[in-house]
């Protein structure tokens, strides 16, 4: 029986996936993939919260449903954190909720507050679950630039003037994945004062709050006064602790879009294990030096791959911000596109990157590169890379 399901169809071919398949056929082949493809951190958690979730996990009682808004104390939690970096203040009650990954809150919000036809705006290129996490709700996407410039404040202006039904909600997400910009304060001022003027709802995704660099810490929304009137925000720690698989996100501000998130979640999920709660507990409550480790330690692939690929032939500008690197198309193989360009690189320079044109259709020409593996691997990759760009003619 084959069915044309109504959300699938609004679904299409992921194409990211294309270099993915490739890349494990690789790997199944023998060949030595040096994956700068995924966002997925190659660094441990800190010992004492491997430590927590362990010991948590040997209470008996420690294996029931847990809270789906999350345990009070990592609640709490997230709302020091705030306290301290952002000199934010939260209630732990009606304006935080733990996600499981700012990923799956960032798509329970969407179902919360989306009904079919409403117009959302948000960045292309973006990551996937931006824009489709409103569609699968049954929103209509406007598209408007990532570059925070004056074209990206016309843009917002032209869609509240020629876009109907007006939009509700506006996503943004800095630093950016894939293009790893950032925004300043003012910046941020100027979107609430827009958004409250034009009666629209600010998503903020602020996953990668605590990887910058050069010294220039990256801003929350909610630090702008009154922000709490219209913008939510989402965290995670699956970068900024190398959590990534444990699941573990937080969206916090508006209280109305907070108790609807929190709704929709209470009929979806029980929330996290108690366990890797406890240990996130541990992680925003412990010492924080691994931070600053992890900083550091990405900054330091960031400078070694913009070097090693910049010698090699290929010139990437150095991100300010995130572990990823959005990398133009060297311009002798521009016309290839950047999903050819991804399968030729992983072909034969065995190197997985992510073809930009997967994150919009104003990705193309970009490819995004993931920090995620060692200094020494980073250079492998740019030795390979530049062997393949002399078989292609180039003068490297």
């Amino acid at each position: 029986m084959s069915q044309d399901f109504y959300r699938i169809k609004r679904l299409p071919p992921y194409v990211i996936a294309e270099v993915n398949d490739m890349r494990a056929a690789a790997r199944r082949a023998g060949k030595d993939i040096i994956d700068l493809g995924m966002g997925n951190p190659d660094l441990p958690p800190p010992a004492h919260v491997i430590d927590k979730l362990c010991e948590v996990a040997r209470k008996p009682d420690a294996h029931g449903y847990s809270q789906s808004k999350g345990i009070p104390g990592l609640r709490r939690a997230q709302a020091n954190y705030y306290a301290n970096r952002f000199n934010v203040e939260l209630d732990p009650e009606r304006e935080i909720v733990v996600t499981m990954g700012s990923k799956e809150g960032l798509a329970s919000l969407a179902t919360a507050i989306t009904a079919p036809g409403d117009v959302v705006l948000a960045p292309n290129p973006s990551y996937p679950i931006h824009t489709f996490g409103f569609i699968i709700a049954g929103a209509t996407i406007r598209e408007v630039p990532t570059t925070p410039d004056e074209r990206y404040w016309k843009a917002l202006e032209s869609a509240m003037r020629h876009t109907v039904p007006r939009p509700t909600v506006l996503i943004v997400n800095y630093p950016s994945n894939p293009t790893a910009e950032t925004v300043d304060l003012a910046f941020y001022e100027r979107l609430v004062a827009w958004a409250k003027e034009n009666n629209v709802y600010i998503v903020s995704d602020l996953a990668y709050s605590e990887l910058y660099y050069d010294g220039h810490p990256t801003r929350s929304i909610l630090e702008v006064p009154g922000a709490k009137d219209v913008a939510v925000e989402f965290t995670s720690m699956s970068k900024t602790y190398s959590m990534a698989g444990w699941r573990m996100g937080f969206a916090v501000g508006n209280r109305e879009l907070i108790a609807a998130l929190t709704r929709v979640k209470s009929y979806l999920d029980y929330g996290a294990f108690t366990p890797i709660q406890a240990a996130a507990c541990a992680a925003l409550n412990g010492p924080q030096d691994i931070v600053e480790k992890n900083r550091q330690l990405y900054q330091a692939r960031r400078d070694v791959m913009v070097e090693a690929f910049g010698r090699a032939g290929w010139d990437i500008p150095p991100p300010p911000a995130s572990m990823f690197a959005w990398a133009p198309l060297p311009p002798a193989l521009k016309d290839m596109g950047s999903l050819e360009f991804s399968k030729q690189l992983l072909t034969h320079a065995e190197v997985a990157v992510a073809p930009g044109v997967g994150y919009g259709e104003q990705g193309e020409g970009f490819v995004r590169i993931a920090m995620v593996e060692n200094e020494q691997r980073l250079r492998q990759a740019a030795r390979n890379i530049k062997r393949w760009f002399r078989t292609m003619g180039m003068n490297v």
